[in-house]
């Protein structure tokens, strides 16, 4: 019972992944930022705007790199070993 009790208190990810895991936010909120844009006042025109570089090239190359943090983050192995509380 008193190891039941404190693997309530036990973060699945140590402090370094859960701080890697809200940069890779950052960068994925970041990436829908930068693809937002390019409304057309007029619909019967076309805008060329939406075939910018920041919207083909730069938004989807920092949404993949966020992803590839948020995956790093979730593989990052902290090697400290566990104190047994005995």
């Amino acid at each position: 019972m008193k190891d039941l009790e404190q693997n309530k208190n036990v973060l699945l990810f140590a402090k370094k992944n859960y701080i890697i895991l809200l940069i890779s936010i950052a960068l994925i909120a970041l990436s829908f930022i930068l693809m937002a844009g390019a409304t057309n006042d007029v619909p019967t025109e076309f805008n060329e705007d939406i075939y910018s570089f920041r919207r083909i090239h730069l938004a989807p190359t920092v949404f993949f790199i966020g992803i590839g943090v948020a995956i790093y983050a979730i593989f990052k192995n902290d090697n400290t070993p566990m104190k047994d509380n005995q």
